[in-house]
């Protein structure tokens, strides 16, 4: 057998991604992108086992939806799978178009654009519009793909502590007047469950004469007025120059999108890379999330039942004496402290039959690790008695 030293290969990226301890570790514990085999609601089958879904960001449970998966249908035979390329190049659809109108009209806005996943709408939301010599305020605890727009806009970056408006105030009290300042924030933190301070923080804001930014992927459908979300929620919508938001939570599709004034969404579809480049919404996901967003307006009751179903299952886990980082919306957080309590208690929610995810430091801060969970309008009673046994069990193992 030939020595490691003279295995190695010369190539020293091939080298580095061979050696990855992040990914052995991932690979040896495998806690993530587990192989599901079926799926009906939030009843699902992984390695030959019925198990209950506890981790999805189907709110309303609308992704099951026989209206939406009609609605899908429908548009693939009409349209066909895909629009096969980028709408600067091959033409918007008039699906595109009804989508936008529908969900501008649907939020107060007078403009709309769609993309072909929330990562994209979300970072085209900062990356179209600072650029360098701009100064960004943002939230500790926004997504991944805000973080990828700041970095594409070569704009400096200032972050403030996570929700804490006494640390917006000095930051922004700490910069020169005439620079151009963005704020970037989310409404509903998924990790953590909480809601935004957005009264205080936008305020704040206003008064440096900031352009605001708005990810609000997990309030759209949960709060506010129809589930107009968290702006709404507050009675903001005025106070915000861009909201950017997912299809693939309460709407039950997939993409993205941005709504803002005209002319704003005019300035995008001109300036923003991930929007000229990138391949349009397929017809089925365009179809799915409008007919998404007629039962948000039309059956209060799958928010209804969203909500009582979050409050017994926090009530469940607080019964239990877990920690669920005050979450405020039904995705809650299990916080356990350390890597190694956070694994024994997520395995011992795979043997009852619960899936959840694992989040461990750096994607929480240390000493935060912690189990996420989310509560659909599809946990019925029996989903919930099961979850609480499996909780139970789970609080033993530690």
């Amino acid at each position: 057998m030939a020595l490691p030293f003279f295995s190695k290969d010369k190539n020293p990226i091939l080298n580095r991604c061979r050696d990855d301890y992040a990914t052995r570790m991932r690979l040896k514990y495998a806690p993530y992108y587990r192989v599901i085999d079926a799926q009906q609601g939030p009843c699902i089958t992984a390695g030959g086992r019925d198990m209950i879904m506890l981790a999805s960001n189907d709110y309303l449970g609308l992704s099951f939806h026989p209206r939406v998966i009609e609605a899908g249908r429908a548009a693939m035979l009409k349209w066909g799978a895909s629009p096969t390329g980028a709408r600067i190049a091959n033409g918007s659809r008039a699906y595109h178009i009804e989508l936008e109108e529908r969900l501008a009209a649907f939020l107060g806005r007078e403009a709309c654009h769609v993309h072909s996943a929330g990562y994209l709408s979300c970072a085209a939301a900062v990356a179209a519009f600072a650029r360098k010599g701009d100064v960004i305020l943002a939230d500790k605890n926004i997504h991944s793909s805000l973080w990828d727009g700041i970095r594409l806009s070569h704009a400096a970056c200032e972050r403030f502590s996570h929700n804490n408006l006494a640390d917006l105030r000095d930051i922004a009290a700490s910069l020169a007047p005439a620079v151009p300042k963005m704020l970037v924030v989310e409404g509903v933190y998924p990790m953590e469950g909480h809601i935004a301070d957005l009264p205080g923080i936008i305020g704040a804001a206003r008064e440096h004469h900031c352009f605001t930014v708005l990810d609000d992927a997990h309030g759209f459908g949960v709060l506010g007025r129809q589930g107009r979300g968290t702006l709404d929620h507050f009675g903001l919508n005025d106070d915000v120059d861009v909201l950017c938001c997912s299809l693939s939570k309460s709407l039950g599709s997939t993409g993205g999108f941005v709504a803002a004034s005209r002319d704003l969404i005019e300035y995008l579809r001109t300036h923003s890379k991930q929007t000229i480049f990138s391949a349009a919404l397929s017809p089925s996901q365009a179809a799915c999330a409008l007919a998404a967003l007629d039962l948000m307006q039309t059956e209060p009751w799958h928010r209804e039942r969203l909500w009582a179903g979050t409050r017994r299952y926090r009530d469940m886990l607080h019964g239990l004496g877990l920690d669920t980082w005050g979450s405020e919306t039904p995705a809650i957080p299990i916080v356990l402290g350390s890597k190694e309590r956070v694994y024994r208690f997520w395995q011992a929610l795979l043997e009852k039959g619960v899936f959840t995810i694992m989040a461990i430091a750096p994607a929480v801060p240390p000493g935060r690790d912690l189990i996420r969970t989310a509560i659909s309008a599809m946990h019925t009673d029996e989903h919930l008695d099961r979850i609480a046994d499996a909780m139970s069990y789970a609080v033993k193992k530690l």
